[in-house]
């Protein structure tokens, strides 16, 4: 038996768990070196009924079961083994939503996703209420708009969690959540831990309600969270292999699990996740002087405050004029992949003037709060006297991928925020030296890439996992354990390309004019 198969059967090993919004993964790793082992997936999709974003709960368990079983398949194709345990256990997943249950634990009315945006009065009045921006898709926001709805499963709620405590209290018994996922459900006192009892009183002083004893309780990283039980593990293995009591670590939200995948934990630290979407999670040193509908407030896993600018649009408008390219490629002849005519345009953007010549590009194929946009108009814009090559063309949509997420970012410098290093990850960043060079320019810091695990969340909720019950912080623990040894390469601002990019950026914020006069013509 190979000493691989040798961990795998003695249960020193991690499994992580993570629904995404379109794929459930499964990722086992070694509990010491934290290498992935197997892993295993499941494709979904969220469903639009009754003018609201959901998933079935039937769908929950059946991606959930296929998911391990194909980990537990990969396994054995691998090893030859098939494993009955493990060393401990971690489940994450999309942030926020919200799931009603009544006190006999059945689910009131269809699981709501971050997605829906049916909270908007709920919202503004709890942002004014609370003093604490919450967004749309804050779970708080969620059951207060089902209040003022005065829908008929309201009087029955007697619990709210998320996708990732759901799972988690099918599996344990126990209804807890990661502060990290908890901080998308209602604000966070990062002092104390827990849900700002400060706000919970303001809340309920306006309601006449009582909503402390419907969130679940909060867990920091590291913390027992419950072992699973028989009747968990004939959920996650519906083949009665896997064995109880196996002791399973806070469930967690997919930007916790980021933050770890990334190493991107302690204060002056965050991330920068692109593609579909992009956003950045930036740990705090202090608290924000004033409220800003730019940033959520959210925690990292230990519970340090983080604050969170989250965009619609990412990097899909530039994989769409990407694509154009390679079917001119195509039509003339040439043959190539994809992928080299994305490096071929990347490689020429840094031949393109640091202000991208006077080209502007807006990413937004949906709207974007941010931007003060309830629809989307993808534009490119020009003036007769920019300089229109093909280096400034590039130069302007890679630029673009992080206007609407710097308007967010200069929210941050303007309350004092400084930042020592950030992580970037996302296809676009494959091609080195190019999007790398251009972040750190937008956002005057040093940007790090790296070779992390490409299981992202999923690894990130094993690690977690491998975490529990370590007499070390998670800080410590990433730093000493996870990422000693990991190949990091960091690229420091360019000075040209600060100023390029500012100047860029003021003319963005001006033309947003333009963009707001498509949404209301076309």
């Amino acid at each position: 038996m190979s000493a691989t198969a040798d961990t795998i059967r003695t249960g020193a090993t991690a499994l992580g768990i993570e629904f995404g919004s379109t794929r459930i993964k499964a990722c086992l790793i070694d509990a010491t070196t934290h290498e992935v082992l197997a892993t295993g997936s499941h494709d979904w999709e969220n469903r639009f009924e009754d003018r609201l974003w959901t998933y079935p709960v039937d769908a929950v368990w059946a991606g959930l079961q296929d998911a391990y079983a194909g980990l537990v398949a990969d396994v054995h194709d691998r090893y030859g083994i098939r494993p009955t345990a493990f060393g401990a256990i971690g489940i994450s997943a999309m942030m926020h939503g919200y799931l009603a249950f009544d006190d006999a634990g059945d689910l009131l009315a269809p699981f709501r996703t971050w997605r829906n945006t049916n909270t908007g009065p709920a919202a503004a009045e709890l942002t004014e209420l609370l003093g604490v921006n919450i967004p749309l898709r804050w779970s708080v926001a969620h059951l207060r708009q089902a209040q003022l709805d005065g829908e008929s499963h309201i009087d029955r709620v007697a619990a709210i969690t998320t996708l990732a405590g759901y799972v988690h209290w099918q599996l344990t018994g126990r209804r807890v959540l990661g502060i990290g996922d908890a901080s998308g459900m209602f604000p966070i006192d990062s002092v104390a831990r827990d849900y700002d009892q400060q706000l919970i009183g303001r809340y309920d002083a306006h309601t006449g309600g009582d909503l402390r004893p419907l969130l679940p309780e909060v867990l920091v990283a590291g913390a027992d969270a419950g072992v699973l039980t028989a009747s968990g593990a004939a959920l996650l293995d519906p083949t009665g292999a896997l064995q109880p009591g196996i002791p399973l670590c806070p469930p967690e939200g997919d930007a916790g699990t980021g933050m770890v995948a990334t190493n991107a934990v302690a204060p002056r630290t965050g991330n920068v996740s692109a593609g579909t979407s992009i956003f950045a999670m930036v740990v705090l040193e202090h608290s924000l002087a004033d409220v800003h509908h730019e940033l959520d407030l959210v925690t990292t896993p230990a519970g340090d405050a983080v604050a969170m600018v989250h965009c619609n649009n990412g990097a899909s408008e530039l994989a769409a004029w990407v694509g154009m390219f390679v079917r001119f490629a195509e039509a003339s002849g040439i043959r190539g992949s994809a992928d080299a005519v994305f490096e071929t345009l990347f490689r020429e953007a840094l031949d393109g003037e640091a202000d991208a010549g006077g080209l502007l590009a807006y990413n937004h194929l949906a709207g974007e709060p941010i931007a003060g946009l309830e629809e989307g108009r993808p534009l490119f814009v020009r003036t007769p006297d920019s300089r229109f090559t093909l280096a400034n063309v590039m130069r302007a949509q890679l630029y673009g991928v992080f206007g609407t997420l710097s308007l967010g970012m200069r929210v941050l410098e303007d309350e004092g925020v400084r930042l020592d290093r950030m992580f970037a990850h996302g296809g676009m960043f494959r091609t080195a030296g190019v999007a790398q060079r251009f972040l750190a320019g937008a956002l005057n810091a040093p940007v790090a890439v790296g070779d992390t695990a490409s299981e992202g969340g999923a690894w990130g909720i094993a690690v977690l996992a491998a975490h529990l019950g370590s007499d070390q912080d998670l800080t410590a623990y990433l730093d000493d354990h996870v990422f000693a040894d990991a190949d990091i390469r960091v690229v420091d601002p360019d000075q040209a390309d600060v100023a390029g990019y500012a100047t860029y950026l003021d003319r963005y914020r001006s033309g947003l004019a333009v963009e707001a006069a498509a949404v209301a013509a076309l």
